[in-house]
């Protein structure tokens, strides 16, 4: 199910989600779709998207929630709520077990060898890590084979009985790497918008990927940004402030 939520912070967007949809802060994932800065003339304006298994009732809904997208936003184990556990790769009971061997399956009838491992554990989270001479194709153009994988497997956990796990893939640390590409590329853009005075529009990213550009272009106050398009791929519009007002 997802919902949309506002308010002048991230922080106060999430709570307000969290008190209406009466779950706890780690029963839902979080998407920046749009995030403004607050100015002398301007106040701060956040807007999120929330993502959730969890059945809300209706009553609890605020009036322009939107549940006709159902979204899988990638994770990471780098997150601030995260309280990841890891240097235990071998698997701990019957559903890891399981885990590892669906992978393993599903990249054996792709045509490549590959050992999947526990890569972290946490609460409602389980990272695996694939090793395998042919990461580079495993991973795919800017991960979204590794994505596509990591849908599969997640999936599957769900008709393992366990809905509320999510399950995070990786291989070569391509998730850490990408980020900090990501986080490289966002202060970049950045850089152009400003000079230019105008907006430049991102490749098509998943929703992790896109609200790392939100947030770590929240702080400039000049640039703000947008998440435009449908689907799971949408794009981020980077923007000088005021040029698109």
């Amino acid at each position: 199910m997802v919902y949309e939520f506002e308010g002048r912070t991230e922080k106060e967007a999430i709570d307000r989600a969290a008190e209406e949809l009466g779950l706890k802060r780690d029963g839902f994932d979080v998407e920046i779709l749009e995030a403004q800065r607050s100015g002398l003339f301007k106040k701060g304006y956040v807007k999120i998207q929330v993502h959730t298994d969890t059945e809300v009732s209706r009553e609890r809904l605020p009036e322009d929630d939107d549940d006709d997208v159902d979204d899988e936003r990638p994770s990471s184990p780098d997150e601030p709520h995260s309280q990841a556990v890891f240097g235990e790769p071998e698997a701990k009971n019957e559903f890891e077990q399981k885990m590892l061997q669906f992978v393993e399956e599903v990249i054996r009838r792709m045509g490549y060898e590959g050992k999947v491992s526990v890569l972290f554990r946490e609460e409602r989270k389980l990272g695996l890590k694939i090793d395998s001479e042919y990461s580079s194709i495993l991973i795919g153009k800017k991960g979204k084979n590794l994505d596509a994988l990591q849908l599969l497997a997640n999936i599957y956990a769900g008709r393992q009985g366990q809905e509320d796990m999510r399950i995070i893939l990786d291989s070569e640390n391509y998730r850490i790497r990408r980020e900090e590409s990501l986080v490289r590329l966002a202060y970049t853009v950045a850089d152009r918008v400003r000079e230019s005075r105008g907006s430049i529009l991102l490749e098509p990213m998943n929703p992790f990927d896109r609200r790392l550009i939100h947030t770590t272009l929240n702080d400039i106050t000049d640039v703000e940004t947008k998440s435009e398009g449908e689907g799971l791929y949408k794009q981020v519009r980077v923007y000088y402030r005021g040029s698109m007002h």
